[in-house]
């Protein structure tokens, strides 16, 4: 695994800075704010994407733009509360819950979703806080569908504010990408002293058991972390099954594996980067996915990459990280990601 402060997965340099044109949902906003990842660059690859108008409701209508937005804040007990939210369709949050029992200063969320999944024209993003000291664990209650599409993009994007002493996880079930699929996703990490994030993230090319992989068209992820001394991280994962040069089945990028997972162990606190990866590495060595560690810069943290054939292996080896990590920074094992 590389461990430069820039990492791409794919055929060519995908993350190019100050390029592209602005997404039409950003409108011109203020990208030093870190709230703001959705009004961040689009990928050149996305812009003839853009330029598509769509047969139903056009982008930015009514029931195409959703929000989340929430914030933990740890109270005088210790113990970290969900004091601010805001949702709109598709998302939905229904409070948080008390399941974390070896670590019960925690607050968990689960972000539901009323609708199919992420569908052409949607443009959707979070934004997540934890303020000082806060301890929160935020998930998903079903995997993200990336549905069809035959004109424009679905874009996700989130953002998460970790405060000075809080420490933020944010583990999703996975994201499955139906045949024809054009996904575009940008999550921005801002780091106060003394904080850390876990964030994790599997993707299936399609509905495996109907023989649809990598029937998807486009898909985009990149994930940036910073810290009060600059950027720890700067992640990117384009996939494309059409094109030879971003075509994820080459040798170096996915191979004969089906499904990818990744899972970030991002930290400003005082901890060894190196000894962190080899936990980590060793945690996963003997698990069904094919994982490996590396650790980030600046004494940042570390993060695995892993390969499987069945989600459910590469969610396993995403799993014992999430675990080790927390072990290691709070001396305290993960709950069971189990949510049945």
């Amino acid at each position: 695994m590389a461990t430069e402060e820039a990492h791409t997965t794919d055929g060519n340099e995908a993350a190019r800075e100050g390029e592209g044109e602005t997404d039409g949902s950003a409108g011109g906003a203020d990208v030093s704010d870190p709230t703001l990842a959705h009004a961040r660059e689009l990928p050149p690859a996305f812009e003839p994407y853009a330029e598509e108008s769509l047969p139903q409701v056009g982008v930015g209508s009514p029931g195409k733009v959703g929000e989340l937005e929430a914030t933990f804040a740890a109270g005088a007990d210790g113990t970290t509360d969900l004091v601010a939210d805001y949702a709109r369709v598709p998302y939905h949050l229904s409070g948080t819950l008390g399941h974390d029992v070896d670590r019960p200063e925690f607050a968990s969320a689960y972000v539901q979703s009323p609708t199919g999944g992420v569908a052409q024209g949607d443009r959707n993003r979070m934004v997540v806080t934890a303020e000082a000291d806060a301890r929160a664990h935020v998930s998903t209650g079903s995997a993200t569908k990336v549905l069809s599409m035959d004109a424009n993009y679905g874009r996700v994007d989130a953002t998460f504010v970790v405060g000075d002493g809080a420490h933020l996880e944010y583990v999703p079930e996975q994201t499955i990408l139906h045949p024809d699929a054009r996904y575009c996703g940008e999550t921005a990490v801002t780091l106060g002293r003394d904080a850390s994030i876990v964030l994790a993230d599997v993707v299936v090319p399609g509905r495996l058991a109907r023989g649809e992989a990598f029937d998807f068209e486009r898909y985009y992820a990149r994930t940036t972390v910073d810290g009060p001394e600059g950027r720890i991280l700067a992640d990117t994962t384009h996939l494309a099954p059409g094109d030879e040069t971003e075509d994820p089945r080459r040798a170096g990028v996915l191979g004969d594996y089906a499904v990818l997972g990744t899972c970030y162990v991002a930290t400003t606190r005082d901890v060894d980067s190196g000894a962190l990866s080899d936990r980590l590495a060793e945690r996963v060595a003997d698990g069904p996915a094919r994982a490996s560690a590396s650790a980030l810069p600046r004494d940042g943290g570390a993060f695995v990459r892993a390969l499987g054939d069945r989600a459910d292996d590469v969610r396993e080896a995403l799993a014992a990280t999430w675990d080790e990590a927390s072990r290691v920074l709070l001396d305290a094992p993960a709950p069971d990601p189990r949510k049945y």
